[in-house]
């Protein structure tokens, strides 16, 4: 019998070093200054997170979800914040496969 999860894990003990959907909705909240960077989400349940992801859906929708649309200061947030994020999952041994997988 599986153990249903209620509460998330925080991003930096997420799996696939946080190159996860729940680990993107943080790492865009920190670029648009939803949550301060050092807010993991640890211990959070899913309810916290769904209103999260509705904040940032909200924020993404001011620019029409395109990173090309972002001021200059939220472009260079995001660059830099999902820029970390893959460099420290590819030497945690992320690929990108999981998500590219089914493209053949």
């Amino acid at each position: 019998m599986s153990q249903k999860i209620d509460r998330y894990v925080g991003i930096n003990n997420d799996i696939h070093g946080g190159m996860t959907t729940i680990g993107k909705i943080i790492r865009d909240a920190w670029v648009f200054g939803l949550l301060d960077e050092s807010e993991t989400c640890e211990g959070w349940n899913l309810g916290g997170i769904d209103a999260l992801l509705q904040k940032v859906n909200a924020e993404w929708d001011k620019y029409g979800c395109l990173v090309s649309n972002l001021p200059k200061e939220l472009a260079e947030n995001h660059q830099r914040i999902h820029g970390e994020a893959f460099k420290k999952a590819k030497e945690a041994g992320w690929s990108g496969e999981i998500e590219t997988g089914d493209e053949d």
